[in-house]
């Protein structure tokens, strides 16, 4: 049988309950953020897609790792996936942080792979994704689902 039982579940809803400002405050930062993201495409498409090779080349590393930490940190979802998915996971009598990590891996290394064979799929379309009208209407697209999910995430209760 798998779960934490009454008492573990109980303390993940009691947790997302105590925290309610909090998990509100992010969502409101999360969809200003969202938003914010929206605009900027909508207002200043790019002209070229920044390949490794261009400019995003020269920027750290770290700086790409900064943005996809904050990306994923002002997403109250993705801790509310994590708090309610992963447990009903997690087998009686295991140690549940440890577990829980590994469950957590698992899905991380699913996403390396997802994102590899896009990655992978893409490199045909080269020629068309470095048109700058292809890249400027992309970014036109983008921006409007953007603005389209952070007004959705504002509007959840």
């Amino acid at each position: 049988m798998y779960g934490l039982g009454r008492r573990s579940f109980c303390w993940a809803r009691c947790l997302l309950a105590a925290s309610r400002i909090g998990y509100t405050l992010l969502k409101w930062v999360g969809a200003a953020y969202l938003i914010w993201v929206g605009i900027k495409l909508l207002i200043q498409p790019r002209e070229r897609f920044d390949s490794m090779s261009g400019g995003a080349g020269d920027l750290p590393p770290l700086a790409f790792l900064k943005q996809g930490l904050l990306t994923n940190v002002l997403n109250p979802k993705a801790g509310v996936f994590y708090l309610t998915f992963l447990p009903q996971f997690i087998p009686v009598g295991t140690n549940v942080a440890i577990f829980s990590l590994l469950l957590a891996s698992i899905h991380v290394l699913l996403g390396l792979a997802w994102f590899a064979v896009l990655i992978s799929a893409t490199v045909p379309m080269r020629d068309l994704l470095r048109r700058p009208r292809f890249v400027r209407g992309m970014d036109r697209v983008a921006g409007v689902v953007f603005v389209g999910f952070g007004a959705r995430l504002a509007l959840t209760r």
